[in-house]
């Protein structure tokens, strides 16, 4: 089903203009998961409201003429409190589409009526029930279960729709459908589901055998098509590719160019591809950064990020999963974090974000389907 690699014309450099920007109000977290990738989740470095003025400036120009979106991602977006994170949104525009990632431990009313009034999109992270929740603790180590849960309570008290986020760190039997089955009582309506990943500061292992995760994902096809009251995101999008490659129109799933996703740090300067290297420094490669926007316009950063020596080196890796990776056309040449945190460089190729997140997903999506094929297909 995988579409051969090399006859794939899309995503052939950087894109000068971005589907959406993630922004980092605060570095700090409330919560200090074993698997967190951030560098400084303990230190409170807030964005000056200036960054987002100056982030705005080009954002408004984009989003007057397309959709666009704002991500606010931490660290913890609400430790930045509702009155800094309210004038960090106030210079974007009413065309600008607000999104927040959130562990929900402190959501309460006085959030969800900001939720609200700031039409603001809401994603949740947590991993289940709460003996899957087991390392997502607060600073003091106990367990934050209670604490995120309450605050999902508050989101359903005011009606307010809400994504889900989970990291799964053992794909065994059984896990998917229970990650299923407790997210539909959740009540949540889009769910993404990542195999942790080795990345940032966290340095555990992520290799798994490959029946194991081909199971686990062919497990929460059965489990989300038996009720497919959620929206599944990469059951779908593995659907959507194999309908494509079957109709013959895989590679236009796949954009022109590759969105550069610019993450802006807390203190303005931007990082391209992967917001997980932001905050992080390589004797070879630098701190990974494009510009700042205190001193460059976002827009001509990222018309001129192709030339930072990593952005380079990434594209190579690119083109050299297009000449050899059957499942291209699916996952478009991986995340560069991927890359550099599993390989110490970003022209490799195959990583285990890769096996797990990709490859072992199309294949449990088609092991689903042909153990429920229908009688003489």
């Amino acid at each position: 089903m995988a579409a051969r690699g090399r006859s794939l014309g899309g995503m052939r450099g950087l894109a000068t203009v971005p589907s959406y920007v993630v922004m980092q109000p605060t570095t700090l977290c409330n919560l200090d998961c074993a698997y967190c990738y951030l560098p400084f989740r303990a230190a409170d470095r807030q964005m000056p409201v200036a960054v987002a003025e100056a982030v705005a400036a080009s954002v408004n120009q984009w989003a007057a003429t397309d959709r666009f979106s704002v991500v606010w991602h931490g660290g913890e977006p609400l430790a930045a409190g509702r009155e800094r994170l309210a004038a960090l949104m106030a210079p974007f525009g009413p065309e600008v589409e607000h999104h927040v990632q959130t562990n929900a431990t402190l959501i309460d009313d006085a959030w969800c009526e900001f939720f609200a009034e700031h039409q603001m999109r809401v994603s949740v992270s947590v991993d289940g029930p709460r003996e899957r929740n087991g390392e997502r603790v607060t600073r003091a180590h106990r367990p934050a279960y209670d604490r995120i849960v309450r605050g999902v309570a508050a989101l359903r008290r005011h009606g307010l729709p809400f994504s889900a986020l989970a990291v799964v760190n053992d794909p065994s039997p059984g896990r998917a459908t229970e990650l299923y089955d407790y997210f539909l009582e959740l009540g949540c309506e889009v769910l993404g589901v990542n195999i942790e990943e080795t990345e940032g500061v966290n340095t555990r292992d992520n290799a798994h055998e490959a029946p194991a995760v081909t199971g686990f994902w062919a497990e929460l096809v059965a489990a989300w098509r038996r009720n497919p009251r959620i929206h599944l995101r990469e059951v779908e999008w593995s659907l959507r590719y194999a309908a494509a490659v079957l109709d013959g129109t895989a590679d236009d799933l796949l954009p022109r160019r590759l969105d550069p996703i610019p993450t802006v740090a807390y203190d303005g300067s931007v990082v391209v591809l992967s917001p997980e290297l932001a905050g992080f420094t390589d004797p070879r490669y630098g701190d990974f950064t494009s510009g700042s926007v205190l001193t460059t316009p976002l827009h001509t950063i990222l018309a001129g990020a192709g030339r930072t020596p990593w952005v380079g080196e990434f594209i190579d890796g690119v083109e050299a999963c297009r000449s050899s990776c059957p499942y291209f056309g699916f996952c478009g040449g991986g995340h560069a974090a991927n890359r550099y945190f599993e390989l110490g460089r970003f022209d490799g190729t195959e990583t285990e974000h890769c096996r797990n997140s990709k490859i072992r997903l199309l294949e449990g999506v088609l092991e689903h389907a042909r153990d429920h094929q229908s009688p003489g297909a």
